[in-house]
């Protein structure tokens, strides 16, 4: 049963008070989502949040003062690629959390940097109270960013970043280093032969890094490993047929992987759909349907997780908080992480369908009765 914030449906907690007697309804839901590092100081200032919320166009959140009712702004790049769904709860989710109307959800289908461009500018134009915008081109978004840090409006980065650009913070995975870690985990079962790793769009900085990271890595570790680049699109229909023409081309391939969402999940459907599962390795990104069905089946021998709905939920709380304070809490860069999960780890995955992972179900995933060991904190001196 779900309990309602905001007019936001997030699955019930067991009630807790505070020392001062107020309700930590909110301060629950913040730590249910996982909030840590860069996130802890919009999360702790949000866990001084009333558990009500009265609709209107200003309002104030417990001892937070009045603010106007802000809209934000999305840009993207795949506006209706299903990896996003998560990303666009997030942002709802936020932004009702903190009584605002849902941002924008605006940009190409089909990863045309100049409609982005063009979404970008009319946002400006409409003088939105922030701009979050994947940066997959190294130069088109310094012109709009710039312009719209000057008009008061400001920029944040989620999902693809670049370098010489100028949004305020980036929320995302480190996209070079999980490609960088994904090469590692496959050289411990491909150590000489060819594989194919599929690519939704060649040089786009969200998934380009990726591929950069897995070669470098094979090249260090695994020198016998040739890889076959397979340029799926950037619809995610096509990538089946992309995926499956390049495995006809070559059928000794030892492994096949992908480095984005829609490419990973046809893959997975193909060693289905061929019966090659244990035949071949594969792997890939993201927590799509048909991916976490082939990892619990064997067919995929991992997928990424990355956190899609932070990266949504994220850049609104910061927007928030940096407009709020008229700028004094800056935004955390926020690395929303590098999760394999594997045959090992999977179930909860595939069991809680959450919406916090794209799928329906919003009741509270229950925690298990212990939690494995994480890698060992470092420390750089």
């Amino acid at each position: 049963m779900s309990g309602s914030i905001a007019g936001q449906e997030f699955p019930s907690a067991p009630a807790t008070t505070g020392a001062e007697g107020g309700s930590l309804e909110r301060r629950s839901v913040l730590r249910a989502l996982g909030l840590g590092g860069g996130a802890a100081l919009a999360a702790t200032a949000l866990a001084a949040c009333s558990s009500s919320r009265t609709s209107s166009s200003t309002g104030s959140i417990g001892d937070f003062p009045k603010t106007s009712a802000w809209k934000f702004a999305f840009i993207n790049h795949v506006t209706t690629n299903s990896f996003f769904a998560p990303t666009q709860s997030g942002m709802k989710d936020a932004a009702s959390l903190l009584g605002l109307p849902a941002p924008t959800w605006t940009g190409s289908e089909n990863g045309v940097v100049s409609e982005m461009v063009s979404a970008f500018e009319t946002a400006i134009s409409a003088n939105v109270a922030g701009i979050a915008i994947p940066l997959t081109d190294s130069n088109a978004f310094i012109a709009p960013t710039k312009a719209a840090l000057a008009a008061g409006i400001p920029v944040i980065a989620y999902n693809a970043n670049a370098s010489g650009n100028y949004a305020l913070a980036y929320v995302g995975q480190d996209l070079y280093q999980s490609g960088y870690q994904m090469g590692l985990k496959i050289a411990t079962e491909v150590t000489s032969g060819d594989i194919l790793v599929g690519i939704s769009q060649p040089g786009s900085l969200n998934v380009q890094p990726r591929l950069d990271g897995l070669k470098a890595a094979l090249a260090a570790k695994a020198p016998g490993v040739t890889v076959h680049t397979v340029d799926t699109g950037a619809a995610q229909a096509d990538e089946l047929s992309a995926m499956e023409s390049a495995y006809q081309g070559l059928k000794a391939a030892k492994g096949i992987y992908a480095v984005d969402a829609g490419s990973t999940a046809s893959i997975a459907e193909m060693i289905s759909k061929y019966g090659i599962k244990g035949q071949v390795h594969a792997g890939g990104y993201d927590l799509l349907a048909d991916s976490i069905t082939g990892v619990s089946s064997g067919a995929l021998d991992f997928t990424i997780d990355q956190s899609a709905y932070l990266q949504g939920f994220l850049p609104v709380l910061y927007m928030f908080m940096y407009r709020m304070t008229g700028t004094l809490v800056f935004p955390p860069a926020t690395d929303t992480g590098l999760t394999f999960v594997t045959s090992e780890n999977v179930s909860p995955y595939a069991s809680s369908k959450s919406w916090i992972e794209g799928g329906a179900n919003k009741a509270v995933v229950p925690m298990p009765s212990s939690i494995g060991l994480p890698a060992p904190s470092t420390v750089q001196s």
